[in-house]
């Protein structure tokens, strides 16, 4: 049967969860689901993603929660399927990214960033692939980085958990695959949201970094929710374990 454009954009029915969805890309992605009629689990420490699973529909489900919190994972992903009997999509979206040179990266530093960025990622892929292991479909697209495939000066603990995700990402893809989940990532360049263009990539080293990418820009924050669309519909059925890197060509050159 073909398939159109049109049917295979639409999320009409589908439980999207997304992490760090309160604002940034996560928050980007959330709209376009839900625009495309998906229902929402939005999860993310700050308290905005309950006026953010609001704002975008009433039979949205918001979790104020850190990612790296076992117990929570758990709980929320039961939570979703108590309330939707299903989860189609996950998007593992929720990173943070503090900066130091090597020789002063801290243990915490260190730890925090592999918390949040892998094992969060971890989590919540485990508890929604159970989910959808049993009912013999699921979409899981993790937030990987061009930091998993190229050095960045500062960025040591944040490269290796990046790196970690799309490993993470090929065994669940091999594993997960016979039944019938896709698990693929996505690889921005530097985003224009507060914690990117303008938090740590503003100004001048802003700048010089946007001359080394052939497009000349950062990403927009509707690029990478484009991207995620894509590898969650159904257009997107035999991507699996691969890693879509929407960086302008910067990895490229």
């Amino acid at each position: 049967m073909k398939l159109s454009v049109e049917k295979a954009f639409d999320f009409s029915g589908q439980v999207v969860m997304i992490t760090g969805a309160a604002t940034g890309i996560g928050h980007s992605i959330a709209s376009h689901f839900a625009e495309r009629g998906a229902r929402l689990a939005l999860v993310d420490r700050s308290e905005k993603v309950h006026e953010v699973g609001r704002t975008l529909g009433r039979d949205n489900l918001s979790f104020e929660a850190d990612v790296a919190d076992e117990d929570s994972a758990i709980a929320n992903v039961a939570a979703t399927m108590q309330r939707f009997g299903r989860i189609d999509v996950l998007v593992n979206n929720a990173g943070i990214g503090p900066l130091a040179k090597s020789e002063e990266t801290s243990s915490e530093l260190w730890d925090m960033t592999m918390a949040v960025n892998l094992r969060g990622t971890f989590l919540y892929a485990r508890e929604a692939g159970k989910q959808m292991i049993a009912l013999r479909r699921g979409r899981i697209i993790n937030l990987a980085s061009q930091a998993a495939l190229v050095a960045l000066e500062g960025h040591l603990a944040y490269c290796a958990s990046k790196a970690g995700v799309l490993g993470m990402t090929r065994v669940l893809a091999q594993e997960w695959g016979p039944h019938g989940i896709t698990v693929n990532a996505i690889s921005p360049t530097v985003v224009d949201t507060e914690l990117g263009a303008r938090g740590s990539w503003a100004g001048e080293i802003g700048a010089a970094f946007k001359r080394k990418i052939p497009t000349g820009r950062f990403a927009q924050p509707d690029e990478i929710a484009m991207a995620a669309l894509y590898l969650a519909s159904g257009a997107a059925g035999m991507i699996n374990g691969e890693n879509l890197v929407v960086d302008g060509g910067y990895t490229a050159t």
